[in-house]
C-alpha cells in the first residue's frame, strides 16, 4: 500500500505543478478535472476520499494502540512493534498529504475556472468599449459633417 501512496502522492504533486504554470498541458488537465467534477465524478471523489480518512483514521488509532502498549510495558519498546508503527505512521502521513494535496488540486481547478470566466468577461467588456467608442466617433464625425455643411 506504501507504493501505491507514494505513487499517489507523486502524481498528485505532478498535477499542482501543471496547474501552477500557464502551458498548453494545463488546458488539457483542466479540462479533464472540467469533464471529471461533472456527472457522478463528484460523488466517486468524495467516496474515496470518505474512505482514505477512515482507513487514515484507523492507522492513527493503531498508531496511538501501539504507543500505549509500549508505555505500559515500562517504556521497553518490541522491535516488531517498532517495525510496524514505522510502517503505520508512514502510511499515515501519505494518506494525510494525499488528502490534502486532493484539496489543494480542487481549490486551483476552482481558482483557474474563475480567472477564466473574469477574463473572459474582460475581454467582453473590452470589446463592448471599444463598439460604443467607435460609434461615438461616427457620431461625432457626422455632427462635424453637418456642422460644416
Amino acid at each position: 500500500m506504501v507504493h501505491l501512496l507514494f505513487s499517489l502522492v507523486m502524481m498528485e504533486m505532478a498535477f499542482i505543478l501543471v496547474l501552477s504554470f500557464a502551458n498548453p498541458i494545463r488546458t488539457l488537465v483542466v479540462k479533464g478535472l472540467d469533464i471529471l467534477k461533472q456527472g457522478r465524478g463528484p460523488l466517486v471523489t468524495k467516496t474515496v476520499a470518505a474512505t482514505m480518512f477512515v482507513v487514515f483514521g484507523s492507522t492513527v488509532y493503531t498508531i496511538t494502540k501501539i504507543q500505549k502498549r509500549s508505555k505500559d510495558a515500562g517504556g521497553m519498546v518490541n522491535p516488531t512493534d517498532e517495525v510496524v508503527m514505522a510502517h503505520r505512521l508512514l502510511e499515515a502521513s501519505l494518506m494525510g498529504f494525499s488528502l490534502f494535496l486532493g484539496m489543494v488540486i480542487d481549490r486551483q481547478h476552482s481558482y483557474i475556472r474563475e480567472i477564466i470566466s473574469l477574463r473572459e468577461k474582460l475581454e467582453a467588456t473590452k470589446k463592448l468599449n471599444h463598439n460604443n467608442e467607435q460609434k461615438k466617433r461616427r457620431v461625432e464625425e457626422e455632427t462635424e459633417k453637418t456642422k460644416v455643411m
